[in-house]
């Protein structure tokens, strides 16, 4: 029977971050036998389009939920990817300038984010996105504004109001991502398009932000590495990334076959 299956990335199929990022044996073996099993097999990730799509083409796969669910690829091919609030994120941007919080954006699918301020990576000192600085930088001019930064440790962004009505995360101690957070929205997207059964969708994740997709309508599989509050939603705990969780569990469930030895 065939199943759709949408793999988190980081701390899921691969571990690591930037130059340092690996990509285990088993993960690949794994995403392999699926679709020669002829399973559909997807990356469910809050990352941009253009920050994921390497980890796509590197694991060989060519369907991706990104954007946090606010947008979907099928064969290699961005259908769709819809922006933030504009007008929450400008609003929560002038809040940040009152209050004296560095902030960022990503007007566009890139690889890199703009700030007004140096010092916002002087303060992040971040290595995962790359960071152009545009002393007149005006977030009201760019059409839409697909993610947001705030520099600011835990708890200080208790201090924002306009940062309650907007979805968010914190992956760095040093600063919080504005971005979706519902990863199934994108699921239901792609599963409406091949309209196919939700009973046949299977998730593995690990963090937080992987909590949307953990939905009662399909199975759920979090790595031992996981979040507590997502171990207690999954339908079933397999072993970490570093200890070939997806693998193991892909053979357990039968939905491929033993590496032989």
């Amino acid at each position: 029977m065939k199943k759709y299956f949408f793999f988190d990335i980081d701390g899921t199929l691969v571990y690591g971050e930037g130059e340092k990022q690996v990509f285990p044996d088993s993960s690949r073996y794994a995403v392999e036998q699926l679709q020669k099993k002829g399973h559909f097999v997807a990356i469910a990730t809050g990352r941009s389009h253009a920050k994921a799509v390497d980890v796509m083409k590197t694991l060989g796969i060519h369907n991706m939920v990104h954007d946090g669910g606010n947008g979907y690829t099928i064969d290699d091919e961005i259908v769709q990817i819809e922006p933030l609030n504009k007008e929450l994120v400008l609003e929560l941007i002038e809040e940040c300038e009152e209050k004296g919080f560095l902030w960022g954006i990503s007007p566009e699918n890139t690889t890199y984010r703009l700030c007004k301020d140096e010092r916002f990576m002087e303060f992040t000192h971040d290595v995962y996105l790359d960071t152009i600085v545009k002393k007149d930088l005006d977030p009201s001019s760019y059409p839409q504004i697909y993610k947001a930064y705030v520099a600011c440790r835990a708890p200080k962004e208790q201090e924002l109001e306009t940062l309650k009505k907007l979805p968010w995360c914190r992956f760095h101690e040093t600063y919080l991502f504005v971005e979706p957070t519902e990863k199934a929205n994108g699921i239901y997207r792609m599963m409406d398009h091949f309209h196919a059964p939700l009973k046949d969708v299977v998730v593995f994740g690990d963090d937080l932000n992987d909590l949307g997709m953990f939905d009662k309508r399909w199975f759920s599989i979090a790595m031992g590495n996981a979040k507590p509050q997502l171990k207690e939603k999954a339908d079933y705990i397999t072993d970490s990334v570093l200890n070939d969780g997806v693998y193991k569990a892909c053979v357990k469930f039968g939905w491929i076959d033993e590496k032989k030895r």
